[in-house]
């Protein structure tokens, strides 16, 4: 018999807490990505300096095993999906169909808008060049995260894409098969077999392979990871572009007196599974509901494969319940939660999603779970945490693409506008501005 939990309550009830109060009064967790900086610094320091020789000394301090090469043979992906188990060949093959039918639509087109006759203005959509999609290795294995990052990559445009991983003591130093596997079905033909901030290092300088071919740095790089992995990404933001800081996984779930409470345990403990820092918060306008979901989490608990990491997550200062009145209110609250996934197990719920103003990916009544979402709902998983919701996206299309504006007016045109762009130029004390356009028309005269 295991020892049982209870989840911390924050009881909002008779209290309109305004939107700072909530961002203070609600569970929340995170990481402090500056207290590892003074870590990190060196090894990026060392492989900007040093390169593959680097990071094969950090690979083996770190993973315990140094990889005969950086670059993944061709053979070993080859290996891998001949190797892979067919049922999970089948999910990840029904995984991707889903995935590319979804981005498919978001792909961009080419907008000009005729500003004046003789005057255009082209909004341009250009893929970034070369992108590295990282994919963490830890206390699980992610061929789903392979999925979500290529795939908006590849639909994108992106000409040259590298999966970077971590090596594995136990398969030779090369990351973990599946994750070669999945790699091999995208099409993907580069693979590194390098983790944690020495890869995001790595993607961000170059090198030399230890077979003497040359590892091309990357303009992008997108994935999540460790505290260790973002605080890498801070430190390389600017010479790469990148897609977020990521913290720890969460979910909230909005939820009445009509939810399962059954349902709405298993998704808890379902997003505390990740890590032991993983958020799992439920709000909710029945006390009920409540009492009945904590009974259920503990008794779903006495199954659970990974009982301690799930009881310490949600035993946590991150996860919990919260009390409200009534379901506007707790819209209210998930809003100023911003969850990076969100559930809504109401009444009428897809009324209620619809007027959710902030959260990652929302999923919408009893039969639509996040794990759907984690693997084959068609969606990306890849999304924001930590409250970023409120003002970002998640992984999509969109993140791996460029909008240039193409500006081509014609001498008429110029001529028409010019004496206002000498009006703006002398009232912002910029006349050289005004002068450029002038220039034209004199050299004319």
């Amino acid at each position: 018999m295991t020892s049982r939990i209870e989840l911390a309550r924050v009881d909002l009830r008779g209290r309109t807490p305004t939107a700072a109060e909530l961002r203070t009064a609600l569970p929340r967790g995170g990481v402090d990505v500056d207290s590892v900086l003074h870590h990190v610094r060196p090894v990026v320091e060392a492989i900007r300096d040093r390169g593959v020789e680097a990071a094969q000394e950090f690979s083996e301090k770190f993973d315990g095993v140094v990889p005969a090469s950086i670059r993944v043979p061709a053979q070993e992906l080859d290996r891998a999906l001949d190797e892979l188990d067919p049922a999970v060949r089948t999910a990840l093959e029904i995984a991707i169909e889903r995935t590319r039918k979804v981005h498919a639509d978001q792909r961009r087109t080419d907008t000009t808008t005729e500003v004046v006759p003789g005057g255009t203005v082209t909004e341009r959509w250009v893929p970034v060049e070369r992108v590295g999609l990282y994919v963490p290795g830890g206390n699980a294995v992610y061929p789903s995260s392979v999925v979500m990052n290529v795939v908006p990559a590849q639909a994108a445009g992106v000409g040259s894409l590298v999966v970077s991983s971590p090596p594995q003591a136990q398969f030779g130093g090369l990351p973990h098969p599946t994750i070669l596997a999945a790699a091999k079905l995208l099409g993907v033909e580069e693979v590194w077999a390098v983790g944690g901030a020495q890869a995001v290092a790595l993607l961000t300088y170059g090198g030399t392979d230890t077979t003497g071919s040359a590892l091309e740095p990357v303009d992008m790089i997108t994935g999540p990871g460790n505290i260790f992995v973002t605080a890498a990404k801070r430190l390389c933001r600017g010479l790469v572009g990148i897609d977020a800081e990521a913290g720890p996984t969460e979910i909230a779930i909005l939820a009445d007196a009509t939810a399962d409470p059954i349902h709405v345990a298993a998704d808890l403990i379902s997003q505390a599974e990740h890590d032991v820092l993983a958020a799992s918060v439920l709000v909710t306008d029945s006390a009920a509901l409540a009492d009945a979901v904590e009974t259920a989490v503990n008794a779903q608990l006495e199954v659970v494969k990974h009982h301690h990491r799930v009881a310490e997550a949600l035993s946590g200062k991150q996860s919990g319940i919260v009390l409200v009145d009534t379901i506007d209110q707790g819209l209210r609250v998930v809003d100023a939660y911003a969850a990076e996934h969100l559930e809504i197990q109401t009444a009428d719920a897809s009324a209620v999603a619809a007027r959710v103003r902030s959260a990652g990916a929302i999923f919408v009544g009893a039969w639509s779970p996040v794990s759907l979402g984690d693997y084959c709902a068609g969606s990306n998983h890849v999304l924001p945490t930590a409250g970023c919701a409120r003002h970002s996206s998640g992984l999509s299309v969109q993140t791996f693409l460029r909008g240039i504006h193409v500006v081509e007016y014609t001498e008429a045109a110029l001529k028409d506008v010019a004496g206002h762009v000498v009006a703006l130029s002398k009232a912002e004390d910029l006349p050289a501005h005004g002068q450029a356009v002038q220039a034209r028309f004199e050299a004319l005269s």
